[in-house]
Parts: C-alpha cells; structure tokens; sequence
C-alpha cells in the first residue's frame, strides 16, 4: 500500500484572465477548483494510473470536508485527521502573460490532533509506503517529522520525502528510500548549484552522502534526473505552453513511484512517464485531464550520465 500524508491539506482556486490591473474590477475568464495539498495530488494521480493507495492528513471545516468529498469521489481512500481551524484555499491566476501564486500558510493544529495523527500513522500497515509531501500548518514545527520518521523506521514504512523546508537536509539521516527536490531547493536546502552537468552530479553524490537513497531531481523545463547511488540518468522535458506548475511536481513524482514501486525497476519507463506526467499538468489548470502522457512519452529520451 502506498500512503501519502499531507499535513497542509488545501483547496486549489486555478484563475485565467485578460490581465490583471490594480485597483478594478478584473473580470475572469476561466475558475477551477481542485483539491490539494501536495500528497494529495500524489494519491489522485497514483489513482489515475491505478494504483492503490490511501490518503492521510489534516481537514478542517467547509474546505477540508470538500477535499475529502472530492477523493471519495474519485475512490480514493482517506484517513482524515479533523480538526477545528479551515483548510486553506491557495488562489492561482494566469493573465495571460505571468502567473501568479497566492498560497496560504495553514490551519492551526491543536497539540492533541497532533498527537492523534501520530496514533494513524502508527496503526498503518507494515513494510508499506508513505509519501510525505508538502509544508507545515501553523502549531506544527520541523521537528514533528522527526517523530513521524521514527515511527515508520520502527514500523518498517518506508518513507518518500518531498518536502521544501531546511529540515529536509537532517531528515536524511533517517535514509528515506526517495527524496524528490527541484533544482531551487537544492540551492536553497543543501547549499549547492545545478547549473550545468558537472554541478549537477556533484549535487547528487553529496547529497547521497547524507543518506538519500534514491534521488529524483526535477527541473521544470530542463528535465529530470534519478541517481540509485550507482547510476544517474537524465530525461528531457517536453516543449509546453505554461499554464500553471501548480501540482507539476506531485504529478511527476506520483507518475514515477507508479512504475518505480516495488520492484524500483523499469527506471527508464518510470522517468519518462514522470517527465511526461509533469509536462501535461504544467499546460493545464491544476491536474487537468493527463490525456496526452503516452504521446509525449514516445518523445522523450534517456541518457545515461554516469
């Protein structure tokens, strides 16, 4: 079983306009709403591929009960911790020209719900899988993933991160099986540069060196890299009209785990699909219908680069 746990759950508004101008009226052109939170994102599109999975995390009010609606919908199960503040809604608007991204810092998270997501972490099934995906709420620090990451190394779970906060580089400690960090938080966590090849595989065995064991590293329109410690490949991206990268990134990670787990074989499928994945979902308006996958597969390629 794949788990995915969003502790900052929240409602995705995806906003197209002719411009967008200071104090007027701007009128819209196209409103979408999705649920989200990065895990989450993870499970709907695991789901899509058809993969099992369950989705945990914190829910709250009007907001959190429309997430949790909209994943039944779509039968994907849910271990939802309630609590009391509203999930957040994060606002994206595309005028045409730039994109805008308007996100939300979270609920609050009382100490005993806290402790409540614990107790579903702990009741998870053994030697099973938890993508732990996205930021903080208010109430919870850094060293909450501490706990969460000792709970699964006793439980055998193990763990894939994709997370963007400076806790990442010491959770490594832990030796989760994935890590999936973009080039900016390479530069921003780990204080080292991806601008050509060279820095790129330096990045990567340092980073290793801290105890990732496998390592996917995307780059928007520069394509992706996965390093197993013994190899790394590369796979290009495919030319797209941006839309909004809103949910690129989870789309590409959950594409990859699809052909990736368990058996962490068929690597070369499993990037291009992530590539491909990631591409459709950047020219559309939150995930969009990721209807044009196996097309832009057939136009991508792997190298190996070491």
């Amino acid at each position: 079983m794949i788990y995915t746990l969003t502790l900052n759950t929240a409602i995705d508004m995806n906003i197209r306009c002719q411009g967008l101008n200071p104090n007027t009226v701007n009128r819209t052109l196209h409103t979408e709403y999705s649920p989200n939170g990065k895990a989450v994102n993870v499970s709907i599109v695991l789901n899509k591929f058809g993969k099992q999975t369950t989705a945990l995390g914190f829910f709250g009010d009007f907001s959190g009960k429309y997430i949790v609606d909209e994943l039944n919908k779509r039968h994907i199960d849910t271990i939802p911790c309630w609590i009391d503040d509203i999930t957040r809604i994060n606002v994206f608007i595309n005028d045409g020209k730039d994109e805008y991204k308007l996100v939300g810092k979270g609920p609050f998270v009382a100490n005993d719900k806290k402790q409540e997501m614990l107790s579903l972490i702990d009741s998870l099934n053994d030697n099973s899988y938890l993508v732990i995906s996205g930021s903080l709420p208010n109430n919870i620090d850094a060293d909450y993933y501490d706990h969460i990451l000792t709970l699964c190394q006793r439980k055998k779970i193990a763990v894939i991160l994709d997370i963007s906060h400076q806790k990442l580089s010491e959770l490594l400690a832990y030796q989760p099986l994935l890590i999936k960090p973009n080039n900016d938080e390479v530069k921003e966590i780990f204080g080292l540069d991806t601008n050509n090849r060279e820095q790129i595989i330096h990045a990567i065995e340092q980073i290793h060196n801290l105890g990732a064991q496998n390592i996917l590293l995307t780059m928007g329109d520069k394509g992706l890299y996965f390093s197993n410690q013994r190899h790394i490949w590369f796979c290009d991206a495919m030319p797209i009209q941006l839309v909004s990268s809103a949910c690129a990134g989870d789309a590409s990670l959950a594409a990859f785990l699809s052909v990736w787990l368990p058996t962490q074989q068929n690597i070369d499928l499993a990037m291009k699909k992530a590539s491909a994945t990631g591409a459709n979902v950047a020219e559309s308006d939150g995930l969009g219908l990721l209807n044009h996958i196996d097309e832009y597969m057939q136009q991508l390629s792997i190298t190996q680069i070491k």
